[in-house]
């Protein structure tokens, strides 16, 4: 099948490189001409492990092309995913649907013949009945279907996500674009992966209502962290002993600084400005909002606690930047309430992340940003690991020792054993266990 995939951001990328992967031609179209030359080029706007060599496997056997142009692709398509960002927006909150509304606007000139316009981009409920309006106001005599089929990777594992998912979800009542759907993914039903079929505004919430409950997981596990603490108490037991329960599951409960990247945030808030529309709250959701913004700016003061009470003119070794490890994504990361509350408190931070340096640089002032951890923690009097990055797990720990003024260790990802770095002369502190 032939697909035009509008927008060559993070999901646009990944789902159009995988679609063209299970033998489809796909166009990935973008107005943003320096990235298309890029990717052209074979150079990835973003880091995702393994996206590059699939990205030029398939434009080596011709099957993803890229281009500013959106013309022949949308008139060609069978398909036209809509993956645009929709960032939070300014004031309220409320998902920024403006690239989408843009989308629809210019598929509905562009269109030839039946095309099914497949909503890839996060979209609060409703959004499926406003792009098919404006499709329908454009062009009164178009032949169309609007499904809904939301992404549901994960940075870090997208192509893996993508080609063996839990489930994919597909919102239509529309015949013909059932079939389309079928056939764009047909080595999964191939694969018996679960594909579920429902109505568009049914769809639309379940992609809201998937990652809602994942925050709340991170929330509680954070919140039973802190409790953990002060009555002496480890919270990757407690995680291990609640997470053996087939009802609850072990995943997401891992404690750490408060949950960042490109869905949960926005995702979180979109959702609570919904319902709140609909005169329908969602109360636990508005904590968990609440609480993990909180808990972020919070772990500025645990490492201030650590050293004594007082940071001014010390200098910190920062180890992980990004929201999580195998991304390079710097969007609302935890790394962005520590540092420069650190900062604010007198500290001089020196920082190293295996890829995402570049992009913090424009988002963090006054950081030192060094070639490798053992740089980072030259001279310092305190080490601190926000993100979890495999590398950081296999530290030479004598190195680290011998390079830091003090023997202090802030441990934010609970990626080290406490009794093991005692026995290596540490003072330790981690998440949600006692310090040593």
């Amino acid at each position: 099948m032939r697909v035009a995939m509008i927008g060559t951001g993070y999901v646009g990328l990944v789902s159009g490189a995988c679609f063209a992967d299970f033998g489809h031609v796909v166009t990935c179209v973008d107005k943003d001409a320096t990235k298309i030359e890029k990717l052209k080029a074979g150079i990835m706007p973003i880091y995702e492990p393994g996206l590059d060599s699939l990205v030029a496997k398939n434009v080596e056997e011709e099957r993803l092309f890229f281009t500013t142009e959106a013309k022949d692709a949308i008139k060609d398509a069978d398909a036209v995913f809509i993956a645009v960002g929709t960032p939070s927006r300014r004031g309220d909150g409320h998902a920024d649907l403006s690239y989408v509304y843009s989308a629809a606007e210019e598929i509905a000139q562009l269109m030839d013949g039946f095309t099914v316009v497949v909503t890839k981009s996060t979209v609060p409920v409703g959004t499926g009945d406003e792009v098919e309006e404006i499709i329908r106001k454009a062009r009164p005599d178009g032949d169309f279907a609007v499904v809904s089929n939301p992404e549901f990777l994960r940075e870090g594992a997208a192509i893996k996500d993508f080609k063996i998912p839990d489930r994919v979800v597909v919102g239509t009542e529309d015949e013909r674009a059932r079939n389309v759907m079928k056939e764009l993914y047909r080595p999964l039903f191939l694969n018996e992966t679960p594909i579920l079929f429902t109505a568009r505004r049914t769809s639309e919430l379940i992609k809201y209502a998937a990652n809602a409950f994942l925050a709340v997981k991170i929330t509680f596990i954070n919140e039973m962290a802190d409790l953990c603490e002060k009555v002496g108490a480890n919270v990757q037991e407690v995680s291990r002993g609640i997470g053996l329960d087939g009802r609850i599951g072990k995943k997401f409960l891992n404690a750490g600084p408060g949950y960042g990247g490109s869905c949960f945030p926005k995702d979180t808030l979109a959702l609570t400005k919904t319902a709140n529309d609909y005169n329908s709250p969602v109360r636990i959701v508005d904590t968990v909002v609440e609480v993990n913004a909180a808990r972020k700016k919070a772990m500025a003061g645990k490492v201030i606690e650590a050293m004594g009470g007082d940071v001014s003119g010390k200098t910190i070794g920062v180890l992980g930047l990004a929201f999580k490890q195998n991304t390079d994504d710097m969007r609302d990361a935890p790394s962005l309430d520590i540092i420069p509350a650190l900062q604010a408190a007198g500290a001089t931070i020196q920082a190293y992340d295996p890829e995402a340096m570049e992009e913090a640089s424009h988002l963090l002032n006054d950081v030192t940003f060094t070639k490798s951890a053992y740089e980072a923690v030259q001279d310092a009097d305190a080490m601190v690991i926000i993100t979890e990055w495999d590398q950081f797990r296999a530290l030479d720990l004598d190195r680290i020792k011998g390079a830091l003024n003090s023997n202090i260790v802030v441990d934010l990802r609970n990626i080290y054993a406490p009794d093991d770095m005692a026995a290596r002369g540490f003072h330790y502190f981690s998440i949600g266990r006692p310090s040593v």
